[in-house]
């Protein structure tokens, strides 16, 4: 079986299977995307009656300003908003302080530290042991209870300490010859060579972040310092299990839930773009060297 090539080498059959595997994925991906979107927009009787749609009928904005009237649901969202920008300015510099010093080979103990690193990635403490600190720290019911408790990555420390590793040392022996001090020379060097690193796990730790909820739910009992997606998931289970109160209460509504949805994915999708030329790179830059 003879196989032709075009201009570039390449097999326009094996080319086109791919484009089709990749369309086929987007219509897949887009499909509940667009269902979400459009029945957070719909009515509630148009949401019961003709199932799945991917426009509605009647264009309404009453779910978005129910939701938004809703002092939980915004509390929820303030929280939600103050642990993410917290916790992920914590995950960064501490990641970063702790990759940059196990990155030198002249390191003290390098080799041990490393080795507990990586330790931790196979075997974790455990559910009861980690509350059992927690608790004896006196951080039930605070934040720092997140912050600490997931301070650092440990894969995301591999690969950043990776990405340090291919900095060339005649750039930080020329600093030293300077008069340029360790810390100076990390945040005035080191970190503006190291921006494509920094902005892919400052994504990551955001997603983590905002998407935090069951160490919410296991160190936070107080319901008004509950970030949103444990708000979320209270929504569905009062709502599935008929809690709710007719009169005065909040309905949540099927269109109300869609729009829950989508406004908790809004902040990630309006910030991703802005990080994502920093991505791919970043990623493989920290990966080519172990």
């Amino acid at each position: 079986m003879k196989i032709s090539y075009d201009s570039r080498g390449k097999d326009p059959l094996f080319t086109g299977s791919i484009y089709l595997f990749l369309l086929a994925a987007l219509v897949c991906l887009l499909g509940p995307f667009i269902y979400v979107v459009s029945s957070s927009f719909a009515t509630e009787h148009e949401i019961l009656n003709r199932g799945f749609f991917l426009f509605p009928k009647e264009w309404t904005i009453e779910a978005y300003g129910y939701l938004l009237s809703n002092d939980n649901f915004l509390t929820s969202f303030n929280n939600s908003v103050v642990i993410t920008v917290c916790g992920t300015a914590i995950n960064i510099v501490l990641t970063s302080l702790m990759a940059y010093g196990l990155s030198k080979t002249w390191l003290k103990g390098r080799r041990v530290l490393n080795f507990m690193v990586l330790f931790t990635m196979i075997f974790s403490g455990g559910i009861i042991p980690t509350y059992l600190v927690i608790r004896e720290l006196g951080l039930i019911n605070s934040y720092w209870a997140l912050y600490l408790n997931s301070a650092i990555a440990p894969f995301n420390l591999i690969v950043m300490r990776s990405f340090f590793q291919t900095i060339p040392s005649e750039l930080e022996e020329a600093a030293r010859i300077d008069g340029c001090s360790e810390l100076r020379l990390f945040w005035r060097i080191i970190i503006p060579l190291s921006m494509p690193s920094i902005a892919t796990f400052t994504l990551f730790y955001a997603v983590f972040n905002w998407n935090t909820y069951f160490y919410a739910i296991l160190f936070i009992n107080n319901s008004a310092d509950w970030p949103l997606q444990v708000y979320l998931r209270q929504m569905l289970v009062v709502s599935s299990s008929g809690m709710e109160e007719q009169a005065g209460a909040f309905q949540y509504t099927p269109a109300v839930k869609m729009a829950a949805v989508i406004i908790t994915a809004l902040p990630l999708l309006v910030v991703y773009p802005f990080l994502q030329k920093h991505f791919n790179k970043g990623m493989m830059l920290g990966s080519v060297k172990g």
